[in-house]
């Protein structure tokens, strides 16, 4: 038995093939497009003066908090300087001189901005003080 196909028949299957592929994008494009408007950090924390194995990251998600042992308490805190954990209020805190240097990260999303934050603290306890519950990534 022998199959031939004309170019007529190739180019409506061709055609077919097309519009199902657009069919199918079109909701993967706004599912795309819903993420990249709601508010995200990765962040991660690095103990030690260099790269170092001892590292924890999340990414965290608020809307709904997500991701994080503390995500709504973190999304609060965020939402509250707008995103900006240089401008997040300085925590009272009693903290020993104990030099066990711990490096944080967050990259990301807020409010439609970029973000990019790296800062490097003598410990946890200062880490804490200086930017709440964002970085409480091990419990």
């Amino acid at each position: 038995m022998t199959y031939t196909l004309t170019p007529k028949a190739v180019r409506g299957g061709l055609l077919a093939a097309a519009a199902l592929l657009a069919v199918g994008a079109a909701p993967a494009r706004a599912t795309v497009q819903e993420s990249r408007t709601s508010d995200w950090l990765y962040l991660s924390v690095t103990r030690g003066e260099a790269r170092s194995s001892d590292t924890w990251d999340t990414l965290l998600m608020c809307d709904p908090p997500l991701g994080h042992g503390r995500a709504a308490e973190a999304c609060a805190q965020l939402d509250a300087v707008g995103g900006d954990i240089r401008r997040m209020p300085l925590k009272h805190a009693y903290c020993p001189m104990i030099h066990a240097p711990v490096t944080v990260h967050a990259r990301g999303q807020w409010g439609g901005q970029s973000v990019d934050y790296r800062q490097t603290f003598s410990n946890d306890c200062e880490m804490g003080a200086r930017t709440g519950a964002v970085f409480a990534l091990d419990g």
